[in-house]
């Protein structure tokens, strides 16, 4: 997150899921307290699902000694989504896919688990905010009244420079690509890393959607742009492993500078 230095507002930022979540609320008289709850269940969150921990819930189902069945009711709407969506991309966003009969949702959880985060915050009465979940965030209102929050997506290949920025007033804008966290997306029916694609950026009303249209139109590969056309209600920009930018027509208007 930048500095808040003289910013109103409340602003915090953690290192939580692997990652820092940053959450930056810029309306007056929001009681501090939320960001509390907010973490609180964030922390949860990451205790019930982390694939790392033995004693999470998802260690235990595929260690065998929980069953899906006995599970929390978290975790099965997270792997009722997990298979909603598997089916609405042709398999190719698949929580078993990084190790096969194994259980991975950790695609779908950090936009899920953020979206509650959202709707606590909404519930507190803070209508200008932003989420940033190591760079994948949930936007609502405006930090300032003459334009909306400005989200900059990296470029794949030049850390110091971005490929798009966009201004949004409420939404969620999702990365998929190999330059953060290594290739760790991998297409389900060979098992190896997507060719021919840099990054998958998903822009849309629901981070936890986004983030697996991203996840599923960069495993695609070449192929992702043309489905990512097809969506209803989510915008895409693709970067080929050329350089070459694809966008969808609604992702231009979200865009203040064409992509570079």
């Amino acid at each position: 997150m930048p500095d808040q230095t003289g910013i109103q507002g409340l602003h915090r930022v953690e290192h939580l899921m692997g990652m820092p979540i940053g959450v930056d609320v810029r309306d007056d008289g929001i009681d501090p307290a939320i960001l509390d709850e907010l973490f609180d269940w964030l922390r949860s969150v990451d205790a019930t699902f982390s694939t790392y921990r033995p004693d999470s819930e998802i260690s235990r189902l595929n260690a065998g000694t929980l069953r899906r069945a006995d599970a929390g009711p978290h975790v099965r709407a997270v792997l009722d989504r997990c298979e909603t969506l598997r089916h609405q991309t042709g398999g190719y966003f698949d929580a078993h896919a990084v190790i096969p009969g194994a259980i991975d949702p950790t695609g779908l959880v950090k936009g899920w688990s953020i979206e509650h985060a959202a709707t606590l915050l909404d519930c507190a009465g803070a209508r200008a905010y932003a989420i940033n979940a190591g760079g994948d965030v949930r936007l609502r209102g405006r930090p300032r009244p003459d334009h909306g929050w400005r989200v900059g997506i990296q470029h794949p290949l030049q850390r110091d420079r971005i490929a798009a920025l966009l201004e949004l007033d409420d939404g969620a804008v999702a990365t998929s690509g190999a330059y953060e966290r290594g290739h760790h997306i991998v297409t389900p029916r060979t098992r190896r890393s997507p060719t021919g694609v840099l990054s998958v950026t998903v822009v849309g009303p629901d981070l936890a959607t986004a983030d697996a249209y991203a996840t599923a139109a960069f495993a695609m590969g070449r192929d992702g742009p043309t489905w990512t056309a097809t969506l209803d209600g989510y915008e895409a920009m693709t970067i080929l492993t050329d350089e070459t930018v694809l966008t969808t027509r609604g992702f231009q208007r979200a865009a203040r500078r064409r992509p570079c």
